[in-house]
């Protein structure tokens, strides 16, 4: 995942009514009533490692390198004890690699030294982690917590602002103001909507209009034809 910084926005007109956009996410819920991130994980801990390596990577490529490390060190205990060479070696493949493995072996040891080895369900106490941003911690937050934040990265930066669902020259503008304005019925998912609407149809060199499930209620000037 990219870090918050400011993005191009596309050309777009004003921001959908409240009607509309509650007409959207019934369409998303219709065709995908739970939708799953594409990170693997298998418990909040390994969640919180993946997503940090997944700055500036893609979902495919750490998936690759956190199969074999979470065989080995699925607790931050086991990733302490694995110790900063060894991570470094299982996370090679990944960007910023060196960087990563100091910061993974490091937030562990902070959960193990002041969180009994658990994940703090606490936006507060994520963010003081090393390579936790308030992204990362939202991603958590909302996946291992149930906590209904919308984390926004490229992909549903583009499209809350070609849609516009909201419109915002940074992602976290984007993220305070779609959680202002997304139903409640639909906010602790919205994040995995959008994003895979964004990765899938919504790309950003050729958006696929024609088969688009809310391209009528869509206002994006230059949709593709088919």
């Amino acid at each position: 995942m990219a870090p918050a910084v400011t993005a191009h926005v596309d050309t777009a007109p004003e921001a959908v009514d409240a009607a509309t956009l509650a007409e959207i996410f019934r369409r998303f819920q219709l065709a995908e009533p739970e939708p799953k991130g594409e990170l693997h994980y298998v418990n909040p801990f390994t969640l919180l490692v993946a997503v940090v390596l997944s700055a500036q990577a893609t979902d495919r490529g750490v998936n690759l390198a956190t199969g074999p490390l979470f065989a080995v060190a699925d607790t931050p205990e086991k990733m302490l004890a694995l110790g900063e060479d060894r991570v470094r070696d299982f996370v090679r493949t990944i960007g910023l690699f060196n960087t990563k493995a100091k910061n993974v072996v490091a937030l562990s040891r902070i959960l193990v030294d002041e969180h009994g080895g658990a994940v703090p369900a606490s936006l507060e106490a994520l963010q003081v982690l090393p390579g936790v941003g308030a992204k990362t911690a939202s991603v958590v937050l909302n996946i291992a917590f149930g906590v209904p934040r919308i984390a926004v990265d490229t992909h549903i930066f583009r499209v809350s602002n070609r849609i516009p669902l909201f419109v915002g020259a940074t992602t976290d503008k984007v993220q305070a103001g779609l959680e202002a304005i997304v139903p409640d019925s639909y906010r602790l998912h919205a994040h995995h909507w959008l994003i895979l609407h964004g990765r899938y149809t919504c790309k950003a060199r050729k958006p696929e209009c024609p088969r688009c499930l809310i391209a009528d209620l869509c206002r994006y000037p230059t949709k593709t034809e088919a």
